[in-house]
């Protein structure tokens, strides 16, 4: 069995963490039913990224964009979990198959047990605005720790684990946090975001979303999100560049920025100033989890999931 993720670029955390995750969630499935691919953690319930005529066994995976794919062929779906009620309705399955998403098995797994808290407030971008975005400047004046999503994602993790809070415009940022039990804030830079799967997780353990706007923070990062910049409107987005990730062992691997230095840079950091409000704003609002007892019972559904695969592949 060979688990599918969307495989990006730029790097994700959310998407990187099914690289090792179902080796932990079921230890040996990459040694059995070669012929029947294990979809998980990501939102990649489309028609046009998994494949036609393949057996998928979907393990908490969720739907956000395009068509909703037809699972009623036994012969091509088995459905075990999905992320939460909306992708549950929105694929007519039965609304005890929205149990949650998977990364929150994860604050179970003892590599990240009893990790000491390091960082006191983290801002975890999208991947977008991390792409194409100055965030990391923008943290320093408000006293936030940056963290790059596109770093690697056991990195990441561990970084999530040790804060004391975090402010995610990373949908999995939150979902970590909430796992760590780490009180956590929605932000969001852009007002047209796709705010069902966010939606769709948040009702999975009991929770909402209620994102505070923050406005982008750099011309590009405007016309990557067809956003506005200081009063004007840009169109289509331009494509993405891509930026080797440094290496440097365990250690959370960053983006180069552009330097802050000079006139250039004083000038970006001006025009950045509605960010840094905005940022410093959000991280003054008090944060959220789901209540303990609502994401336990999701974990223990989860469990309970897995059993059952077990039983039936292995």
């Amino acid at each position: 069995m060979k688990a599918y993720y969307w495989e990006s670029h730029h790097g994700n955390f959310g998407d990187d963490l099914n690289l090792w995750l179902w080796d932990a969630l079921l230890p040996g499935f990459r040694d059995v039913h070669p012929d029947t691919m294990l979809v998980g953690v990501g939102t990649v319930l489309n028609p046009t990224l998994l494949p036609v005529g393949q057996k998928k066994l979907v393990v908490g995976s969720g739907y956000g964009y395009g068509t909703p794919p037809d699972v009623s062929d036994p012969s091509e779906w088995d459905v075990r979990a999905v992320r939460g009620p909306l992708t549950a309705a929105k694929l007519g399955l039965s609304p005890d198959k929205a149990i949650t998403d998977p990364a929150a098995m994860i604050a179970d797994m003892p590599e990240f047990q009893n990790l000491p808290k390091i960082h006191r407030k983290t801002f975890v971008p999208h991947w977008e605005s991390a792409e194409f975005g100055m965030w990391k400047a923008v943290c320093e004046p408000v006293g936030l720790t940056y963290l790059d999503p596109r770093g690697e994602a056991k990195s990441v993790i561990r970084h999530i684990a040790q804060s004391e809070v975090i402010i995610a415009e990373s949908m999995h940022g939150a979902i970590l946090a909430d796992a760590f039990r780490v009180p956590w804030v929605a932000v969001s830079s852009s007002r047209s975001i796709n705010n069902f799967k966010w939606n769709d997780w948040a009702a999975s353990v009991g929770t909402t979303y209620e994102p505070r706007y923050v406005p982008v923070s750099t011309r590009a990062e405007a016309v990557a999100k067809r956003s506005r910049f200081w009063g004007i409107s840009f169109g289509d987005p331009q494509p993405a560049h891509h930026v080797a990730p440094d290496s440097h062992g365990d250690e959370v691997l960053t983006r180069t920025q552009p330097s802050q230095t000079g006139l250039r840079g004083m000038a970006k950091q001006f025009l950045a100033a509605p960010s840094v409000l905005a940022l410093w704003q959000a991280s003054r609002t008090e944060p959220r989890l789901s209540p303990d007892e609502t994401l336990n019972e999701r974990k223990e559904k989860f469990r309970t999931m897995l059993e059952g695969i077990r039983r039936d592949y292995f």
